[in-house]
């Protein structure tokens, strides 16, 4: 005689990049298990394998392309995926800023953890009067790399070019338009090396304006009884 099937519940929640409810249900105790295997292991591909199995098995609705989501809807669904799994309160250990030393233990309810935008955010970048670029947003691959990347000894600069290379969707003047993914890493790398600085800035302003998951919680410090707000944004500063 066979076992009884236990059934799981499912849940929604809207996409922060498109507005779009998706259905979704709690990570099973074989995929929690796959997932802390690949963690231990600390190996990145593993890591990137086993999330994507993860978000794709545990979303129910036909048609979300988890490899192409904006890091932030992957971190926006993972965290409410491990909150419907193991709970919806995460347990944070957060420094007292005003001595930089003294740990406090918090709690923060999921639901309070929102994705917070920066007005004036603008993927269209305008370098010069005749130059535009199209940017997209960090992909699952990306996601992992910064919140799960265990090298060491990894170079900054050529960590920040790749990341802004995956980055670029186009480029394009009134008469012309490259796409990037028609573009070699070599072109795209002495493209960007040709901008002056200003130009550049303004990628990385792209970068530290996009959606990003963000929360801002008040730590009052035992020993001296400062009160300061602490504020923690990432996915991997919840899980710290």
């Amino acid at each position: 005689m066979p076992l009884p099937k236990i059934s799981t519940p499912t849940y929604e929640l809207v996409l922060p990049s498109t507005g779009k409810t998706v259905r979704y249900r709690p990570f099973l105790v074989k995929e929690e298990k796959v997932l802390l295997i690949a963690l231990e292991s600390e190996d990145t591909k593993s890591i990137t394998n086993a999330i994507k199995a993860v978000i794709k098995n545990c979303v129910l609705t036909k048609g979300i392309k988890v490899e192409i989501l904006p890091t932030f809807d992957i971190e926006y669904l993972f965290l409410n995926i491990r909150g419907k799994s193991v709970g919806e309160v995460i347990e944070v250990n957060l420094i007292c800023p005003d001595d930089g030393i003294t740990e406090v233990k918090k709690n923060i309810p999921i639901d309070d953890i929102k994705i917070q935008r920066t007005d004036g955010h603008n993927n269209q970048l305008k370098l010069d009067d005749n130059i535009m670029m199209e940017m997209k947003y960090p992909s699952l691959e990306q996601f992992i790399k910064n919140n799960f990347d265990f090298s060491e000894g990894a170079n900054q600069m050529d960590q920040s070019f790749e990341l802004i290379g995956t980055c670029i969707d186009k480029i394009y003047t009134e008469e012309e338009v490259w796409t990037a993914s028609d573009c070699t890493k070599k072109e795209l790398t002495e493209f960007l090396e040709s901008m002056n600085s200003s130009q550049f800035k303004d990628i990385e302003n792209f970068f530290e304006t996009m959606p990003k998951l963000s929360h801002t919680i008040k730590v009052k410090n035992p020993n001296t009884k400062k009160e300061s707000d602490v504020v923690l944004e990432g996915l991997a500063s919840f899980f710290a």
